[in-house]
């Protein structure tokens, strides 16, 4: 499905991460893949991943900085000429944040990092790689329902999450004349490390998966299904849109269970 294609990875932190979920199955599809990491302390760990998915391409960048943006393709164009799309898999929220009363752990400096790592590095990137998108690129960012609903201890994710998929759907509108699709998943809760970091995760996910209409979690290789559909010419009328993996979580409202 993603034979020829060539895909950037952003997000990996280990081997529970969906963006390594993703990578996989993009992998077993035929992409040829590129890897971000956060710096060069951790790209000796995500060389190791990158490894087994074929790949020695792994370039440090931290988003906040606007020149390692830049610098990040500067040297993936030293390598790839053209690409065909990128993952944006990069969040941020410190774990006081995730814990407590949203008004009582929120402030101006937390507020602004959520949105600027979360949000605003989705745009910059795609600002700073726009020429070397080939015609028919996809750009694929994950989101989570927090960003419609109020989900107990997320907090000041769901707004930035909430500004990622507008950003999102503006993105698709201003890239749609030059053949560049951008859409966004909708990831039922998965278990990783981040996520863990969420108040109480545990017992949302156990509701999540009772709930759902197909009675279990989601895995990154759900995700991964759903990333490798959107970057492969059979999405070739997909864009601006938020597609949720989550079992079908997000149509429930509630689910009486029989005696």
């Amino acid at each position: 499905m993603l034979k020829g294609k060539k895909i950037l990875i952003t997000g990996i932190s280990n081997k529970f991460s969906i963006a390594f979920g993703i990578a996989k199955v993009m992998y077993s599809h035929g992409a040829e893949l590129a890897f971000t990491c956060q710096n060069y302390k951790s790209k000796k760990r995500i060389l190791s991943f990158s490894s087994e998915l074929g790949s020695n391409i792994v370039i440090p960048c931290n988003v906040v900085s606007d020149k390692n943006i830049k610098n990040l393709f500067c040297k993936l164009s030293n390598i790839w000429k053209k690409f065909d799309g990128f993952v944006h898999s990069i969040a941020f929220a410190s774990t006081y944040n995730l814990s407590g009363n949203y008004i009582d752990t929120i402030t101006k400096n937390i507020f602004q990092k959520s949105h600027n790592i979360s949000s605003y590095s989705f745009v910059a990137m795609t600002r700073e790689c726009k020429k070397m998108l080939n015609k028919n690129a996809s750009l694929v960012t994950l989101s989570y329902l927090g960003s419609q609903r109020v989900v107990p201890y997320y907090n000041v994710m769901g707004l930035a999450k909430a500004s990622l998929e507008s950003n999102m759907r503006y993105m698709a509108d201003a890239l749609g004349s030059d053949n560049i699709r951008v859409n966004a998943i909708s990831s039922g809760p998965i278990k990783t490390v981040s996520s863990f970091g969420i108040k109480k995760f545990k017992k949302i996910l156990k509701i999540c998966s009772s709930m759902a209409p197909i009675r279990r979690s989601i895995t990154s290789q759900d995700i991964g299904n759903t990333a490798s559909f959107l970057c492969s010419d059979l999405s070739s009328g997909i864009t601006g849109q938020t597609i949720y993996v989550d079992g079908g979580f997000n149509i429930t409202s509630m689910n009486i269970l029989d005696d």
